[in-house]
């Protein structure tokens, strides 16, 4: 019939899908560990729960990119939100002492595109591999009307584990406890609704254009892939008390998670030389001090709480994998807060 409907006149291309489909396999199964079990494809991921632990907890985390997708789309780059998705995740676990074991992603499209798809997908597969977890399964959807053309978004989901005595957390963290910083490699993924409006409206910089003070385009910048602390810190575990993921809220709002009620973490804030990106968004944007540390990491990506005594072990372990990191603070009698002198 010239008048019949079809899925692909609805705009789902299942032929797209099955593309796609063909052209992640490889990045998938390059992923797999020993503990990943079945075929790919199936319904449902499985994996073997570790033994090698007397204890094991399971820990689960989500994510998301946010804003920064919309950089990857306008630069026409998809592996690297794919490689940020990973890191921010394992990072998430991290900080309660946990190793990835398995991650899932989902990636939602207004029009699927199967070389957008492995792109994404072949960004989660490094990430994987660096940090040694299996990509389970995933689920890529095609959703006209919700999405529009070329826009798609992506999450992620993370699964990692634990002996139930070597959670870190509050319940460890000691008053004369030191706050090790250690350095971001940008924005991560978080404050990029701000930052995209101050390079777009007040630089009036496209992604290709040189970015102020760099030697590197805003797409490099921008999209420079949100670093995992997992190979640093691995080893560090059992002599830290608690870390902090500095994600959306900045230090404010994500040191304090690793503080118990009645200690403040009194942060230095002129321990360390604010990266040339956070600069020149706070002078673009005119933006106050205060909102720029709850908006932006401020180059701090992550924070760990230990012993006065084992804070250069953490300090060396960083420098030793190229990483920079410093002494940032020192826990205080208090009620919980964070406070940046």
């Amino acid at each position: 019939m010239s008048n019949s409907l079809d899925y692909r006149t609805a705009g789902v291309d299942i032929d797209a899908a099955d593309e796609a489909k063909r052209r992640i396999t490889a990045h998938v199964l390059s992923t797999l560990t020993s503990g990943a079990r079945g075929e790919f494809g199936g319904f449902g991921g499985m994996f073997r729960v570790p033994t090698d632990v007397p204890k094991p907890v399971l820990v689960a985390s989500a994510d998301g990119v946010g804003t920064k997708v919309k950089v990857a789309i306008e630069a026409d780059r998809f592996d690297t939100v794919g490689h940020d998705l990973v890191n921010h995740c394992v990072n998430d676990i991290l900080v309660q002492g946990a190793s990835p074991l398995f991650f899932l992603d989902y990636v939602a499209f207004g029009a699927l595109d199967p070389r957008a798809v492995e792109g994404v997908v072949a960004g989660v597969a490094a990430g994987c591999r660096e940090n040694g977890c299996a990509l389970l399964g995933g689920e890529t959807a095609e959703m006209p009307g919700v999405y529009t053309p070329p826009d798609y978004d992506l999450a992620g989901f993370i699964v990692g584990y634990v002996d139930e005595d070597a959670i870190l957390g509050p319940q460890r963290v000691r008053e004369g406890d030191v706050i090790v910083g250690i350095e971001s490699s940008g924005l991560h993924t978080n404050g990029f609704s701000l930052a995209r409006r101050i390079v777009d409206e007040r630089m009036k910089l496209s992604v290709h254009d040189r970015f102020p003070g760099a030697d590197a385009t805003v797409a490099d910048v921008m999209l420079s892939i949100h670093r995992s602390y997992l190979s640093v810190l691995r080893p560090m575990l059992s002599r830290v008390h608690a870390m902090a993921h500095i994600t959306g809220g900045g230090l404010p709002g994500n040191l304090n998670r690793a503080l118990p009620k009645t200690l403040d973490a009194v942060v230095d804030t002129t321990s360390w030389n604010v990266p040339n990106l956070f600069v020149q968004l706070q002078v673009a944007g005119g933006v106050d001090r205060k909102e720029m540390f709850r908006t932006f990491n401020m180059g701090v990506g992550m924070t760990v709480i230990a012993p006065e005594s084992e804070a250069a072990g953490v300090i060396s372990a960083a420098e030793a994998h190229g990483v920079h990191a410093w002494q940032l603070g020192v826990v205080r009698r208090g009620s919980g807060q964070v406070v940046l002198n």
